[in-house]
């Protein structure tokens, strides 16, 4: 029943038009930053260990463009529940989709890897409209059964294929030897059983995933990175593809898991605002200093 409700409720608002749900969004900031003062503690804490060279102006700068961005992202996802593939099509500009069509042209397959950065959200409905092959985006199940019913819902409508961590196997086994895309968020914070990898990542030691790594190396497919970037027109982003290993038995361990992370460093040095700050991404340590 309150999956029902909850699902009316989105449904509804999405059928708002971007000029109102932006309203919505001015004044979730005002609420979000202002009075409730959502996860500051995180949020400042992960840029001042992330920037130490900025001062505290800058910092909070980045934080509050941070904030100002967070609340855009809840009404665009609310969006996705009804957006038209022409207004997705119009929302994020693909800059180069010849680098994902060689590598289906020459009957590999790719596996895609982004970040929680831009809108990864919206970009699941681009990719889905982008190809016809098989499109796999591999998520990490939340709590809350009903949210990932309704959320799933939503980002399969324009034929992605929502693929729970535990069950790529199971398809990566099907789709052998055909082209298809199997799209990786890989800036997550694992459990320790499924990752005892630690790397510097913006300045601090980071357990970081390799399942990406270990997906590419046994099936020796391309990495190839999905770049979500903001425009400056609010509501616009941009789609830039970079392949960043085209064969993966080339490389030694943990070397593609390092390649891929140090770009998305790259990115988020360049304009630090658009990166998913209120994550308690460093939560996980060595366990002999945990």
């Amino acid at each position: 029943m309150k999956k029902s409700i909850l699902h009316f409720i989105l449904q509804a608002m999405s059928r708002m038009p971007f000029w109102m749900l932006y309203g919505i969004s001015d004044v979730l900031y005002v609420l979000i930053y202002h009075v409730l003062g959502y996860r500051k503690k995180v949020v400042f804490k992960n840029l001042r260990n992330s920037f130490p060279e900025k001062s505290e102006a800058e910092i909070e700068q980045i934080a509050k463009e941070f904030y100002r961005y967070f609340p855009d992202i809840i009404v665009e996802v609310i969006k996705m529940f009804s957006i038209k593939p022409e207004q997705v099509k119009e929302r994020i500009e693909l800059l180069n989709p010849e680098e994902i069509y060689r590598h289906f042209d020459a009957g590999r397959a790719v596996i895609g890897v982004t970040a929680h950065y831009g809108n990864w959200e919206l970009g699941i409905h681009r990719l889905s409209l982008m190809t016809d092959y098989e499109r796999l985006v591999i998520y990490k199940p939340l709590n809350n059964n009903d949210i990932n019913q309704i959320y799933n819902g939503v980002r399969t409508r324009f034929g992605a294929t929502m693929v729970p961590m535990k069950q790529i196997l199971r398809h990566i086994v099907r789709l052998k030897n055909t082209p298809h895309i199997s799209m990786f968020v890989a800036d997550q914070t694992p459990l320790y059983q499924d990752s005892d990898y630690f790397m510097t990542f913006l300045n601090q030691e980071t357990l970081v995933y390799t399942g990406t790594e270990r997906i590419a190396k046994m099936t020796n497919n391309p990495v190839v990175f999905c770049h979500i970037g903001r425009k400056p027109k609010r509501g616009h982003y941009f789609c830039k593809f970079t392949t960043l290993v085209e064969t993966p038995s080339d490389y030694g361990d943990h070397e593609i898991t390092k390649i891929h992370n140090e770009f998305t460093e790259k990115i988020i040095r360049e304009q630090p605002p658009y990166w998913l700050w209120s994550h308690n991404r460093w939560k996980r340590q060595r366990k002999d200093k945990a």
